[in-house]
């Protein structure tokens, strides 16, 4: 990468390198990016790689406990979006097998999906009854100017072009429609305190490269927004799952060190959220009317 997307700058400061790949901040708007990025082809074989060539194959069986799990975080999802709407045409983009996408419906939206994942995008059809595109938002067929909300959870920070992507978001909704992201916190309270470890431990499980090409603040999200044409909304700060975070419990009892890892940073990620500095955040996003 030849330097920042955002604001065009060469210059950067590493923070952190995980299996080779640099995760680095942009001195001039404070964008965290790697900067040495897998190629598509090699993205797209990392995840179905971990896929077992099935993407999402645990989101589809019923008793997998991760079901119920992000059935929650849908939830959470929905709440969040009737801040800003609570009728129109609502495209849930990355919908994965549709946990979202169904409450939406449920909730009064015309409601639909694109899931670059086909398996995914197949099931989250049958399962919700809602038009789901296989592809990406370059590929879909969506009219311009024809969305009152579109919505991109945990999507934002995965794409390779992030500028492109919402400037094609900002052409798809019509005038007065919403954008409602999600994605990890850079500036959370529970990195920042980590981080000053990360290179001596070789541990940062925040950014997670290579699957994360970008890391957000709410700052430099706002930043992009407004560049590509919308006027940021509401934000609300969260934290990511302890378990998803620093692992299960079963699990770290057989790791000390990482069972005192989890002990200490833990409580951070549990308290980001009550001080304004929670590792996960929403923000909602309006094109003008």
């Amino acid at each position: 990468m030849s330097g920042c997307i955002h604001c065009q700058a060469t210059s950067s400061d590493q923070l952190f390198v995980h299996k080779g790949y640099r995760l680095v901040r942009c001195s001039g708007c404070g964008l965290a990016y790697i900067a040495n990025p897998p190629s598509a082809a090699e993205l797209a074989e990392l995840y179905a790689a971990e896929g077992g060539g099935t993407y999402h194959a645990q989101l589809r069986d019923p008793a997998n406990p991760e079901v119920a799990r992000m059935a929650q975080i849908a939830e959470r999802h929905l709440d969040f979006v009737r801040t800003v709407a609570t009728a129109g045409r609502l495209v849930d983009l990355g919908c994965s097998t549709g946990a979202f996408l169904g409450k939406a419906k449920a909730a009064g939206f015309e409601a639909s999906g694109i899931e670059y994942a086909r398996d995914s995008a197949h099931f989250a059809a049958e399962m919700t009854g809602c038009p789901v595109e296989h592809g990406t938002l370059a590929d879909s067929s969506i009219a311009p100017g024809s969305l009152d909300v579109l919505c991109a959870f945990d999507v934002i920070e995965h794409v390779p072009d992030p500028a492109d992507d919402l400037a094609r978001m900002y052409g798809l909704l019509k005038p007065g429609g919403w954008l409602v992201l999600s994605t990890p916190n850079i500036d959370g309270l529970f990195p920042r305190l980590s981080f000053p470890l990360a290179g001596i431990l070789g541990h940062w499980p925040h950014p997670e490269p290579p699957h994360h090409l970008y890391q957000f603040s709410v700052a430099t999200l706002s930043a992009m927004l407004r560049t590509a044409g919308f006027q940021p909304g509401p934000v609300r700060h969260c934290n990511i799952d302890l378990s998803y975070t620093f692992g299960r419990f079963p699990a770290l009892l057989r790791m000390p060190q990482r069972l005192a890892y989890a002990m200490v940073f833990a409580p951070f990620a549990k308290l980001g959220p009550l001080v304004g500095m929670g590792d996960w955040f929403y923000i909602a996003a309006r094109k003008p009317a």
